[in-house]
């Protein structure tokens, strides 16, 4: 069954099926996490098997809400398919709008609910390895430099987010 995501179409919020909105390059929802311990940040490298971005590093979870679901119940859901994290308390952040060109043809222009959490180092994971292959801690300079140094291991939206909105994400006292 395709997995109908909210895209605008003629400005009016309707459901259409996810792949098919980044063929079109459609504005849609989405929602991004990213899980603090202090200042590192929880990164996920993505699938083999992804139909885009395979291999990348992405934030910590990187989803669209279904049809009619809630951003923070996405978010929720998702950590825990995903990564198997669950128990987190999620801070919304403000939003973010983007369009990047993320290969194969395919487009993410989307309207991002943005939520960060606090968890420990050890927190407890378990990978779905249709989603996720490995995860790790990263400290947010060190990221921006590995950015700097190698563009291409990245996601397109996570470059965006560290280049663009690091202080609306992260807070003033966690500039990058």
């Amino acid at each position: 069954m395709a997995t109908l995501i909210p895209a605008w179409i003629d400005d009016e919020l309707t459901p259409v099926e996810k792949l098919e909105v980044h063929r079109r390059g459609l504005r849609h929802k989405a929602v991004s996490v990213f899980v603090m311990d202090g200042d590192r940040l929880l990164i996920q490298q993505r699938a083999a098997s992804k139909y885009h971005t395979p291999n990348l590093w992405a934030n910590t979870c990187c989803t669209h809400p279904d049809w009619m679901e809630h951003g923070a119940a996405c978010a929720t859901r998702r950590l825990r398919e995903e990564l198997g994290i669950e128990g987190l308390v999620l801070f919304p952040r403000p939003g973010i709008e983007y369009r990047a060109d993320v290969g194969g043809g395919l487009v993410e222009h989307e309207v991002v609910e943005i939520f960060t959490a606090d968890a420990p180092a050890d927190l407890p994971h378990d990978l779905n390895p249709d989603e996720v292959q490995a995860v790790r801690w990263v400290a947010l300079n060190d990221l921006r430099a590995e950015i700097a140094a190698a563009p291409e291991r990245f996601t397109p939206w996570l470059r965006i987010y560290m280049a663009e909105h690091a202080e609306a994400i992260f807070g003033a006292d966690m500039r990058v």
